[in-house]
């Protein structure tokens, strides 16, 4: 198979956000290496599934390997997978801690390591990184430290790499969503959660999909954090 196309890694793409992305990249052409936990395979030839957990260093050495086999190359990486639990401070266990981070931070981590490692090869690169605007507005009523912990380190290693890989053609940039709505708030929040925001409503799934996609085809964007939050970040 030839190897001119674009390959783009997006993680938690089995639903929501994830699969928006994965349509948004097809729709520009891009071969699509997907991968989440429950993900399905995929009838299109330019789309390779690969299931398992992203927190495990394991998964991520197969969704990179496998996808450069299928199609030669690695050029940009969406790290969307995530976790957000809302639960008092106090109230968190061990295991929602451990969790939280092994998605979150680990998940980043691992594939993030070996798709620059790709990226070098050709001397340029993409990364996007899906953070939250509660890192930069804490909510009241949304209990939100994990998310900040853990998203809020993206934010901050999304600047670092950016400088870091910056002469070697490697950008990266952060989307930070505001609430969104996906499967995970029921439709009878939705008036509620979107009074949070000074636009009055919640964002859409497609938001968060042209925002990504604009940062793709951004090239002298790089180490930008770009609040897709309806003014939710910029105050009340």
């Amino acid at each position: 198979m030839s190897n001119a196309k674009k390959v783009v890694v997006i993680t938690g793409a089995s639903q929501g956000i994830g699969a928006a992305v994965v349509k948004a990249f097809r729709d520009l052409d891009y071969r699509v290496v997907a991968t989440s936990r429950s993900i399905q395979a995929s009838s299109d030839p330019d789309i390779l599934t690969v299931a398992g957990d992203i927190a495990d260093p394991a998964t991520a050495e197969r969704v990179i390997r496998e996808g450069v086999a299928r199609f030669g190359r690695i050029d940009s990486l969406i790290n969307n997978a995530g976790v957000f639990l809302a639960k008092p401070f106090t109230a968190y266990t061990h295991e929602d801690y451990t969790n939280v981070l092994a998605v979150n931070l680990n998940g980043f981590f691992y594939i993030t390591q070996l798709a620059i490692t790709e990226m070098e090869k050709h001397g340029k690169g993409h990364i996007v990184n899906v953070t939250t605007s509660l890192v930069d507005h804490a909510v009241e009523g949304v209990p939100s430290v994990l998310a900040s912990l853990t998203k809020g380190g993206l934010n901050s290693a999304t600047k670092s790499l950016a400088i870091e890989y910056a002469k070697r053609g490697i950008r990266v940039n952060a989307v930070s969503p505001g609430i969104i709505k996906t499967p995970m708030h029921a439709e009878e929040t939705h008036e509620a959660l979107g009074r949070l925001h000074p636009v009055g409503r919640m964002g859409e799934i497609s938001d968060i999909a042209q925002a990504i996609v604009y940062l793709e085809s951004a090239g002298f964007v790089t180490g930008e954090i770009l609040h897709v939050d309806g003014g939710q970040s910029a105050g009340h």
